[in-house]
């Protein structure tokens, strides 16, 4: 490679950019119950202010993936912070459901923009182990910069502060990523045939791609669903939804950070098939625990999920290789498109818990934990699903190499 590449710049603006999407994901999750209470919103109206998050992540990726080659990942980040900037903007200056539809569909947008471009740039600065680790640092500043969020909020509403001032926030890492991103010069596709969107169609009809594909959808809403609902969820739990959040990201961060040997030992199809059996539990536990014991949840939950994105994403890289930058957007944009469809369906489950739980006498703090914890014993399902999918693809991949890697 000829190329002057500051890779070391190009990652952290990478980084700066992912905990934008963080921010705006644990900041709305924080003032979703002011959302509703100001613009009197059902929960299954703030399920789909919700969903346009989800909604607009796939549509960039897959945007994204298709014209990666053609228009580059520095145009594909310049449509990011026009985006994340509009949609921060249109919401601090909302005035109801629907400008609160619009502006969460833009942050959504960018949100997958910075997917769409910086999994495909990472993929191409680092190849093997590294690839690996270096992916899961990536996508460790997604729980990092929940943590961050989510303190942030907490402390701001404990404090009196309006939800539009915590928005401004996500303004601080947006500007920054754009700073360090400009003038960069980007890395050239390293696998051969994979700039060819025909060859990344074809490779993406593979069996294992499909399987993938299906999976992605069940993965991410195992990890997203419980997460983008805890404010309300677990309000009444006796435990602190926010510091929930920040226990449960934080344990994603430290885990994602150590990534490296854990799927050097247990492989990505190992790593894969725990995390859906510890995932089940930890949705178990938060349905039927209070206090105290929420955290222990949430302990148990974050390490279900914490590689399940990033392991994700690096088997398309190394497993269907071919699929290239297109690969990587597509099994991104199914698992956010997965997550879109389920989020008026979960605000739909609370909403009808309610009800029962209110015609069957319970009323206040005690309907809202009922109502909560019968939707999370609903949610079990899907890590429960992928227990049994993870089992077959850990038989299946036994023995098969992957791209610049030994045996899983």
């Amino acid at each position: 490679m000829t190329q002057t590449i500051n890779r070391g710049a190009l990652f952290n603006a990478s980084c700066l950019a992912l905990i934008t999407t963080a921010f705006s994901f644990s900041i709305r999750a924080g003032i979703l119950p002011q959302l509703g209470a100001e613009f009197g919103l059902t929960a299954e109206q703030l399920g789909f202010i919700n969903s346009m998050w989800f909604l607009g992540f796939p549509i960039s990726m897959i945007l994204g993936g298709l014209f990666y080659h053609m228009v580059g990942p520095a145009n594909i980040m310049r449509i990011a912070f026009i985006t994340h900037t509009l949609g921060i903007l249109l919401t601090i200056y909302a005035g109801g459901y629907t400008t609160l539809l619009i502006s969460t569909l833009f942050i959504g947008f960018g949100n997958g923009c910075t997917e769409a471009a910086c999994n495909p740039l990472i993929a191409d600065m680092y190849s093997g182990t590294t690839l690996n680790k270096m992916l899961n640092r990536f996508h460790m500043w997604f729980p990092g910069g929940i943590v961050l969020g989510s303190l942030i909020s907490k402390f701001m509403t404990d404090g009196g502060m309006v939800w539009q001032t915590q928005v401004w926030v996500m303004m601080v890492p947006t500007i920054a990523y754009a700073v360090l991103f400009f003038g960069k010069t980007f890395p050239k596709p390293t696998v051969e045939g994979v700039t060819s969107v025909g060859s990344n169609i074809k490779a993406m009809f593979s069996p294992v791609f499909i399987f993938l594909f299906f999976a992605m959808a069940l993965t991410a809403i195992s990890e997203f669903g419980p997460q983008q609902w805890v404010g309300l969820i677990m309000s009444k739990s006796g435990a602190s939804p926010m510091l929930i959040l920040a226990l449960t990201t934080g344990v994603m961060a430290v885990g994602r950070f150590f990534a490296g040997p854990v799927v050097k030992s247990l492989g990505q199809t190992g790593v894969l098939l725990g995390g859906a059996i510890f995932a089940s539990i930890g949705i178990f536990m938060f349905s039927t625990v209070t206090g105290p014991m929420a955290y222990v949840a949430a302990l148990v939950f974050a390490i279900g999920v914490c590689y399940f994105w990033p392991v994700m994403v690096g088997a398309v890289a190394q497993r269907v290789p071919l699929s290239g930058a297109l690969g990587m957007s597509i099994i991104g944009g199914v698992g956010m498109f997965s997550t879109a469809i389920f989020q008026p369906i979960i605000g739909g489950w609370i909403d009808t818990a309610r009800a029962e739980q209110g015609a069957a006498g319970l009323a206040g703090d005690a309907l809202e934990l009922a109502a909560g914890q019968e939707t999370l014993q609903k949610m079990v399902m899907f890590p429960g699903i992928l227990i049994v999918l993870f089992i077959i693809f850990f038989i299946w991949q036994r023995g098969v190499k992957t791209s610049g890697e030994g045996a899983h």
